[in-house]
């Protein structure tokens, strides 16, 4: 299974913008490809992504170098190499950059790459992906992002995402039924309501709507009108508290609050609503606070850090050793490689952190996360809305798995 080329190409993501696809060829003719994704919200710690920053080209957004990177650094790196080696793989690329964030090649010429390995090597073994990438054979529950705000939307809501889940439901295709149910529900009140139908970067509604409590109010409208309750579905929030935090002050709702004042935040929220799960509730350099709000939500919330651990192995054993939240989200771009992803993903779970796969709000086609989720048994998979081709890909991808494994979570 050598490698005999690696073609590399400019494509867009779900927002237009210049995002990378490469492709594998082996000898015996077999290819495959994959596509990377980008954030707009993004951690400070995350590796780099590496963008042309050519005002005239994109706005600065294209990545003709990064490509180049891979035609003319990586490609002559990996020629001939055994395509299943992904380990040996990721590992040569990564010293050949030699930075501790990917700079130098860029996180996305690299992840693209890594990817790719693992797609070519699951087809050229008659494999499923998921079977491939991992033993796991269970579904995991969807957070569905049904508000968007933040960095995500155009409104005036700090929290960047609102979502459902189905967490009281115990098929994968009922738990997609609930949601997408709820969904068009929402949409209905929205219009009844006089506010916005328009969708966010992540295909959740983007109403102008001013406070977190309306946003939930409407949610939980929804879910008793579309005929659920809320021991079948809760809701999760993405904070995104990084966004909104500012030299020690975190500026919400037009209010300048502490850290300890954030937690009183969350501390009303979660006795007033039915609220599993929060990400990124607080600032991702806020670590003694961090360890705080665990300490007084951790045994009854899902506290998760994204900013905070920005899927990096010594900021999660950091977080684990300090008690600092109790589930970690997954994005592949964020270290840049499949091979240190999945190192982060066991130490995660060998410490008992659930971890959550997730989307980029810059996403493609690419159902590669879905596969991930499948293989790894991961918590929870997060990867937008009921609207948007990009996202449902992954959603139905899950339910074409869902025939082969016929798992429940």
């Amino acid at each position: 299974m050598e490698i005999k080329k690696i073609t590399a190409r400019q494509i867009f993501d779900s927002r237009g913008i210049p995002t990378i696809q490469a492709e594998i060829e082996l000898k015996n003719g077999i290819k495959g490809c994959a596509n990377v994704p980008s954030g707009a919200s993004t951690g400070k710690h995350e590796a780099l992504e590496l963008r042309d920053g050519d005002s005239k080209k994109y706005k600065g957004k294209s990545v003709y170098n990064a490509i180049k990177n891979i035609e003319k650094k990586i490609f002559p790196l990996l020629k001939s190499k055994d395509v299943s080696k992904q380990k040996e793989l990721d590992s040569a690329m990564i010293y050949l950059d030699g930075t501790p964030n990917k700079s130098s090649l860029g996180a996305n010429a690299i992840l693209s790459v890594s990817l790719a390995c693992a797609v070519t090597s699951a087809k050229a073994q008659g494999k499923e992906l998921y079977q491939y990438l991992g033993k796991g054979k269970s579904l995991p529950t969807p957070l569905v992002n049904i508000i968007n705000g933040g960095a995500h939307s155009d409104n005036k809501l700090d929290f960047q995402e609102f979502m459902i889940s189905p967490i009281g439901i115990k098929k994968f295709e009922e738990k997609m039924q609930a949601c997408a149910e709820i969904f068009q529900t929402l949409k209905s009140i929205l219009k009844d309501k006089k506010l916005e139908t328009s969708v966010g970067d992540e295909g959740g509604f983007a109403p102008q709507i001013n406070s977190s409590t309306e946003a939930i109010e409407l949610i939980l409208e929804a879910i008793k009108k579309a005929g659920y309750t809320t021991k079948q579905i809760q809701i999760a929030l993405d904070c995104a508290a990084s966004e909104f935090y500012d030299n020690g002050t975190y500026n919400y709702e037009g209010k300048k609050l502490s850290s300890s004042d954030m937690i009183k935040v969350y501390e009303d929220l979660t006795s007033r609503y039915p609220i599993f799960s929060i990400e990124d509730p607080l600032a991702e350099d806020d670590w003694e606070n961090w360890k705080a709000l665990t300490a007084k939500l951790g045994k009854k919330v899902q506290l998760v850090g994204d900013d905070l651990f920005t899927t990096n192995l010594q900021r999660l054993k950091r977080g684990i050793k300090e008690k600092s939240a109790n589930a970690i989200l997954i994005k592949l771009n964020q270290i840049g490689s499949l091979s240190e992803t999945m190192e982060v993903i066991e130490l995660a779970r060998k410490n008992n952190f659930n971890f959550i796969i997730s989307h980029r709000s810059g996403e493609t086609e690419d159902t590669f996360i879905a596969d991930l989720s499948v293989a790894t048994n991961a918590t929870q998979i997060k990867t937008g809305s009921m609207s948007r081709s990009e996202r449902l890909a992954k959603y139905n991808r899950l339910l074409q798995i869902n025939e082969k494994v016929k798992g429940i979570w």
